[in-house]
């Protein structure tokens, strides 16, 4: 885990020297649109959201309960409204299903707690190598659906589940960073990702929720 806690320093002096962004959700931004991901199952969740809860963050979004999520793929800029019968929608449902299929949950090992540039996660680090495959899957799905690549080839090395994103002006960046520094080392243990999903973020006026469009259970 020596790359997350190169990860952890970085974010930590980025947020001392005032590097901390915070990033909107409106229409068009590239991001906080339709995505693709995994969500954490069993006690862990309450885990999650109770420590969360601990992080002084006043005008910023914290993460509890069913908004905690692993992400797999940004798929498109922010929009409002998707429609059921979008054929955006449509088409990343169909490629999550084909690349879940025949796959069994996911398993990652959650620890490690980390500011960034953007807010505060937990590292999640898989045990095998379903996540990656399902990655590598679903890309190429997408790809051969023609459906644009948002994410620009970049290959996703490292997972998390955020607990805090910065949504103004970051004004206690010292007492974040002490915050982090305090939980560095915990530990939440093996956790199952039992399905995969596309989703619709949706800013609920003080935080955010993850709406279902579709669903991909891992089962095999």
């Amino acid at each position: 885990m020596s790359d997350f806690a190169e990860f952890r320093e970085r974010g930590r002096t980025a947020l001392l020297a005032g590097e901390a962004h915070d990033v909107p959700m409106t229409e068009g931004h590239p991001r906080w649109g339709a995505a693709a991901v995994l969500r954490p199952a069993g006690e862990v969740v309450q885990r999650l959201t109770e420590l969360a809860a601990t992080v002084h963050a006043p005008g910023h979004w914290v993460h509890g309960g069913p908004a905690l999520h692993v992400t797999l793929r940004t798929l498109e800029p922010y929009r409002s409204v998707i429609p059921q019968d979008d054929p955006l929608r449509r088409a990343y449902g169909e490629a999550l299903a084909e690349a879940a299929d025949g796959l069994p949950p996911a398993w990652v090992y959650l620890a490690g707690v980390a500011p960034h540039r953007g807010g505060v996660l937990v590292g999640a680090h898989p045990v095998d190598e379903t996540l990656e495959t399902l990655r590598k899957r679903f890309a190429g799905n997408l790809q051969s659906r023609g459906v644009r690549d948002l994410e620009y080839g970049r290959v996703r090395d490292r997972w998390y589940v955020s607990l805090v994103h910065f949504a103004a002006p970051l004004t206690n960046a010292e007492e974040i960073v002490a915050w982090c520094d305090a939980h560095a080392d915990a530990d939440f243990g093996l956790v199952e990702l039992p399905a995969a999903e596309i989703v619709q973020y949706v800013h609920t006026g003080s935080a955010i929720r993850g709406d279902r469009l579709e669903l991909a259970p891992l089962s095999a």
